[in-house]
């Protein structure tokens, strides 16, 4: 008898609140034997530790996944194929794996890449959604995203910010990390820093919140990766 193949899933495990884990989430890696997540090159594994705060992974095999951080597309092309002949090498034994990714899987998901080329692979994959961090970080701060014909626009903070902050509705600046500092100063040129907030580690133990840019920001060495920004008109 053919041996059959193992699924590759994604899973959005929501920004860090173990609580913002869903049910269909939960099923999907209590089920998966495998659990594929990403490290860093200091050895630490944010995905997993949010999934430890809501289940049992004792009983788990724990596949690292070792991206770089490289901008250069030859070296994250690499990495990603790198990666997913580790995942290939468990779907050809027949074992499902599933990827946790914080915040929802379809949004600058590192699984997305890995799920093509396992997909040309010729293995199964399916995505599982979860909460957003811009849709967490709404509620923490007790905002609307949108109201009746507003548009909402997600940008990486590394884009062309004084043409973004120029449009119509809501911004949503993601992915600011380095570039803070930078953001925050065009959000302060380019836009009304009043109406504007910043969550930094939304729903981790870490967590800053900034309600008003106006008021008070995070200085150059209080920037981190998950910082996202909100401008509102």
């Amino acid at each position: 008898m053919e041996l059959k193949h193992g699924i590759f899933y994604g899973v959005g495990i929501g920004p860090g609140d173990p609580e913002l884990l869903t049910q269909k989430a939960l099923r999907v890696l209590r089920e998966c034997p495998v659990l594929a997540c990403p490290q860093t090159h200091s050895g630490e594994m944010l995905a997993l530790d949010i999934v430890r705060g809501a289940m049992d992974v004792s009983e788990k095999t724990i596949l690292p996944l070792r991206f770089a951080m490289s901008r250069d597309p030859a070296v994250q092309r690499k990495a990603h194929e790198d990666a997913a002949r580790e995942v290939c090498r468990c779907l050809e034994q027949g074992m499902d794996v599933a990827m946790p990714n914080l915040g929802d899987v379809s949004i600058y998901s590192t699984y997305c890449y890995l799920m093509e080329i396992v997909q040309a692979a010729g293995f199964e994959t399916a995505m599982i959604p979860g909460v957003t961090s811009f849709c967490a970080i709404a509620a923490r701060l007790g905002i609307s995203l949108t109201e009746m014909n507003t548009p909402v626009h997600i940008v990486p903070a590394g884009g062309d910010l004084e043409t973004a902050l120029q449009w119509p509705g809501t911004k949503i600046l993601m992915k600011s990390g380095k570039q803070l500092p930078e953001t925050i100063q065009a959000v302060r040129e380019h836009a009304n820093p009043a109406h504007s907030a910043l969550v930094q580690n939304c729903g981790l133990p870490d967590e800053r919140v900034f309600p008003n840019l106006a008021e008070s920001a995070p200085g150059p060495e209080g920037s981190g990766y998950f910082s996202t920004v909100i401008v509102k008109e």
